[in-house]
C-alpha cells in the first residue's frame, strides 16, 4: 500500500471530514508529491485524527513522520512524511486558510467515510 493511501485511511479511521488529496507531482517547486487534507470539529477530534494517522502508518508501513507541527494548538497539525504531507485542520481554521485553493491547478480527489 502506498504511503498516501495509508494516510488517507488513517484520516478516515479518525473520522476526519472532507478528506482531499492534492497531487502535487506536476506542480513546479512543490515540496512533496501529495498533500492530504482533512478536518475535525474539536481539539479532541483533531488529536484523535492525528493519532489515527500515526498509528496506521506505523502498523501498515512502519513509517513515522519526519516532522510534526502544531500538536500543541490543535488548530492545524502538519504531519510531514517527506513525500506526503498530511494537514489536519480545525474546521474553522481550514475555512480561513483554504489551502486547497492555493494549489487550484493540482489534481484532487475527495474521500468520504
Amino acid at each position: 500500500m502506498l504511503l498516501k493511501d495509508t494516510i488517507i485511511e488513517g484520516l478516515l479511521d479518525g473520522k476526519a471530514s472532507d478528506v482531499v488529496c492534492l497531487d502535487m507531482r506536476d506542480i513546479e517547486g512543490s515540496v512533496c508529491d501529495y498533500f492530504v487534507i482533512g478536518h475535525g470539529d474539536s481539539a479532541t477530534h483533531i488529536e484523535g485524527i492525528n493519532r489515527a494517522v500515526y498509528k496506521k502508518c506505523i502498523k501498515e508501513l512502519k513509517e513515522k513522520p519526519w516532522k510534526e507541527e502544531g500538536k500543541g494548538n490543535n488548530e492545524w497539525i502538519l504531519m510531514d512524511y517527506v513525500n506526503v504531507i498530511a494537514h489536519i485542520f480545525y474546521k474553522e481554521t481550514r475555512s480561513i486558510y483554504q489551502i486547497e485553493d492555493l494549489w487550484g491547478d493540482a489534481p484532487r480527489q475527495k474521500y468520504e467515510l
